[in-house]
C-alpha cells in the first residue's frame, strides 16, 4: 500500500478525489431536488366542475379561498338544464368556497363536506388531488 501522496497513484483515483466526486454529485442531486421548478403535485393545478341547481335564479357566482372571496372572480354560466356551471383550476389541497345565488350564500349540497370560514360561517368543503 502506497502512501496518498505518492508520485505512482493518479491525482483522479486518490480517495479525497473520491470523496469530493460524491459531495459533487450529492450537491447536486440536493440542488435538484429543491430547485423551484422541480415537478411537484402542489404545483399543479387541476380543472373542477361547479355546478350549482338553481333554475330560477337570475346571476350565480363562485366564490372561496382560491379568489379570496371574490364574488365577481368567477361568475357561473346558465346551462339550458337551469344548472349553473364553471371551471375552475386548482391546486392540490383543500379548498373552502359557497355560492352566491342572487347575491345570498348558499352551500353545496353535493360540497364533499362543511367546514368553517375566517368569519366562522359555514361554506362547503372539496378536496382536490
Amino acid at each position: 500500500m502506497g502512501n496518498l501522496f505518492s508520485s505512482k497513484r493518479s491525482p483522479t483515483t486518490t480517495p479525497i478525489s473520491q470523496v469530493l466526486t460524491k459531495v459533487n454529485y450529492a450537491m447536486d442531486f440536493t440542488r435538484s431536488y429543491f430547485a423551484a421548478d422541480r415537478y411537484s403535485a402542489k404545483k399543479m393545478s387541476k380543472p373542477v366542475n361547479f355546478i350549482c341547481l338553481a333554475p330560477d335564479a337570475k346571476q350565480v357566482n363562485l366564490t372561496g379561498d382560491f379568489n379570496d372571496w371574490d364574488a365577481a372572480a368567477h361568475p357561473m354560466k346558465r346551462q339550458p338544464d337551469g344548472a349553473w356551471l364553471i371551471q375552475v383550476p386548482l391546486s392540490h389541497g383543500h379548498h373552502h368556497y359557497r355560492f352566491l345565488v342572487d347575491g345570498k350564500p348558499a352551500l353545496d349540497p353535493r360540497a364533499q363536506g362543511i367546514a368553517r370560514d375566517h368569519k366562522g360561517e359555514k361554506v362547503s368543503l372539496i378536496a382536490v388531488s
